[in-house]
Formats: structure tokens, sequence, C-alpha cells
């Protein structure tokens, strides 16, 4: 928030994305919503595969929590409108997002799930905490589609 010059009130207004035109939904009830969604899907794994799967909910929740810091530095704000920054135009937010938490030490995996989230993950191996993020990320994101 700092090195944006975001404000709570800046982040309960910012919108969870700018590929939907007119979403009331913002970044952090969408944030909330992916970290709560993450959670539903590992405990109903972690009941279900007993013995033969684990999911780190250290790192899943971690990551699912800052999965999108990185839209902190792809947006600006404009005449009171939120837009792409220029970072923004050049790092989209899993890769800025993840360069953060690389810079302030946050373990590996959940950097993985940081800069696996979404498509700058496809065609790469997912730990199985990156694949609950990512999966959790889009049906909040393809249910307003």
């Amino acid at each position: 928030m700092e090195r944006g010059g975001w404000t709570e009130a800046d982040l309960e207004a910012m919108p969870f994305t700018l590929l939907i035109k007119s979403v009331s939904v913002s970044l952090i009830e969408h944030t909330r919503a992916v970290t709560r969604t993450a959670y539903e899907i590992a405990k109903a794994m972690n009941e279900a595969y007993a013995g033969k799967l684990s999911v780190n909910l250290d790192v899943l929740l971690a990551g699912a929590i800052l999965h999108d810091v990185g839209k902190l530095f792809e947006y600006e704000r404009k005449g009171g409108a939120f837009v792409k920054s220029r970072e923004g135009e050049l790092l989209r937010h899993p890769v800025s997002g993840a360069a953060f938490a690389y810079k302030y030490g946050l373990p590996q995996e959940v950097i993985h799930v940081i800069a696996a989230h979404s498509k700058e993950g496809d065609g790469g191996r997912r730990t199985v905490e990156a694949v609950i993020v990512n999966h959790a990320d889009f049906v909040n994101f393809d249910v307003f589609k």
C-alpha cells in the first residue's frame, strides 16, 4: 500500500479486475473470497485424500491472501478511475507480485503461488497449493464475466 500510495479506502474501492467493465467487486472482497474458496477446497481435499495428499495450509493461505498483491502496482488512479499503470503495462500482477514477495523474503512456495495463480503459470508445473489458488481465483473471476 505504501509503495503504491494506496489507502485502506482505495483498496475497498479498487476493482478486483479491469477486464470486466463495471464490476462491483473490490480487490479486498475478491481476495477474501479467493482465500475462503481455496481454504474450503484444501480442507475437502485433505479430508478426502488423507494419507495420499496433503495441502500445506500455511502456504495456501499466504499465497491466496497475496495472490493479487501485484495489482497494487498494476493499477493507478487517474481522474478518480482505476486504470492500468505503466508498470502494469510492462509487468502483469503475478510477476510484480512475485518479485515483491521475493524482495521481502517470503518462502519460495508462497512466491510460486503468487507467480503461478494466473495465466503466467499455465504450461508449467504448479504445486497443489498453486493449483488450488489458481482454480479458486478463476471461479471467483469467471462468475462475473
